[in-house]
């Protein structure tokens, strides 16, 4: 991937990515938008404030270059990353500025250390893995037949409350036409336009299965949190998401994508809001093979906060070798549900060697289930996760 004479200052990068990296890509970004601002309209700002993309590009950076080498490694994380920019219309004339400022950033914050050797050497390595990103983002764009950055207006043809904080939103195309295509385990991006302005996409799982005349999105408000503001566009959606209304919604893209199609026992894992890729599954699963075995097990904080239990009873009718657990960190009395976190020691068993085990919500509920399979004796090939937002790739580091 890169040459010889670069390869031991990539090497040589990889203890001080790890102690400064933070540091970079903070000086990064605020240098980028203050060059560029119309740049913000492609990046969520939500997670610019909270330092969760700060991070995520930090562990990144630190994961390309202790694992340069590695193309097995390497290659589910630069796939997520590609179907990511293409559902936010990512172009090849971006690169350059992406690479000019985190170049110009990584000399700041080094200073002496940023020696003209070790700049060439990341200048080679960006451009190597630029030109791969870019070669894959237009051929994924050719096979969508868009453009990048397209989006489709849709009218709103039902707003669904699942729970406290979530709303299902159906979506239809307004000149009648045909849906794009896509699979159970992907996202739409939803572009909305907001005060002053300011335009922000934001990605949505589809929660229905596939071969509807409509798309479903489910989305979760978030309120604002010591730490972090409320999100603005789902706060948004909350509030004009009403029948009638016209989106802007992207081409469907994502590469998780949960095995519907065989025969196979499957084991579906979700928290929270992570629940919507999985019901999408289990819809589509419903649909062509009822007979399959699922193990299905979600966690929320209580009755009021699990979405879309209407669909979880649907499914059941209809598959008789469905088994759903539910934990709810508050049973509050209710019947047939776990209280306390998920644990896998409470789930039903599987062979673990032979069955695909898909993980979605919370980072930190991934992690915790991740690793108490992998100490169960699941192989890491096995494991698939999602993650909303940006990924701190802790599986790599």
């Amino acid at each position: 991937m890169i040459s010889a004479v670069s390869r031991p200052y990539i090497d040589a990068s990889v203890p001080v990515l790890r102690e400064h990296g933070l540091a970079v890509t903070t000086v990064f970004y605020r240098n980028m938008f203050a060059a560029h601002p119309e740049l913000t309209n492609l990046f969520n700002m939500g997670n610019q404030a909270n330092g969760s993309q700060q991070q995520s590009l930090a562990s990144a950076v630190f994961a390309y270059a202790a694992n340069i080498d590695n193309a097995q490694a390497l290659g589910p994380v630069i796939n997520r990353i590609i179907h990511k920019h293409a559902s936010v219309g990512i172009r090849a004339e971006h690169y350059p500025i992406v690479g000019h400022h985190l170049l110009g950033a990584i000399k700041e914050v080094l200073g002496e250390a940023a020696t003209p050797e070790l700049i060439a050497a990341w200048a080679e390595a960006y451009t190597s893995l630029a030109d791969l990103l870019i070669k894959a983002e237009r051929d994924m764009y050719g096979q969508a037949g868009i453009e990048p950055g397209a989006t489709q207006p849709m009218r709103v043809t039902e707003v669904i409350r699942q729970c406290e904080n979530v709303l299902s939103i159906r979506l239809a195309p307004i000149d009648g036409g045909a849906l794009p295509p896509f699979v159970a385990g992907q996202y739409v991006s939803v572009a909305v336009d907001l005060p002053g302005g300011r335009r922000q996409l934001r990605q949505y799982s589809l929660s229905d299965a596939p071969g509807a005349n409509d798309l479903r999105i489910s989305v979760k408000r978030e309120d604002a949190k010591p730490d972090a503001p409320q999100g603005e566009v789902s706060n948004w959606l909350h509030a004009n998401a009403k029948v009638g209304a016209i989106l802007q919604v992207s081409h469907p893209f994502g590469d998780f994508t949960p095995d519907t199609e065989s025969d196979q026992p499957v084991v579906l894992l979700s928290a929270g809001v992570g629940i919507t890729p999985m019901i999408a599954a289990l819809n589509r699963i419903a649909q062509v093979n009822p007979q399959r075995r699922v193990i299905f097990a979600h966690a929320a904080r209580d009755a009021g906060h699990h979405a879309h239990q209407g669909d979880i009873a649907a499914a059941k009718a209809r598959m008789p070798y469905l088994n759903v657990v539910t934990f709810y960190e508050r049973a509050n009395g209710e019947q047939n549900v776990l209280e306390g976190l998920m644990d896998k020691s409470r789930l039903p068993s599987w062979p673990l060697t032979e069955t695909d085990v898909y993980i979605c919500g919370p980072l930190p509920f991934m992690q915790a289930q991740w690793n108490a399979l992998l100490e169960a004796g699941a192989p890491a090939a096995l494991l698939h996760r999602e993650v909303f937002g940006p990924d701190l790739l802790d599986n790599l580091l």
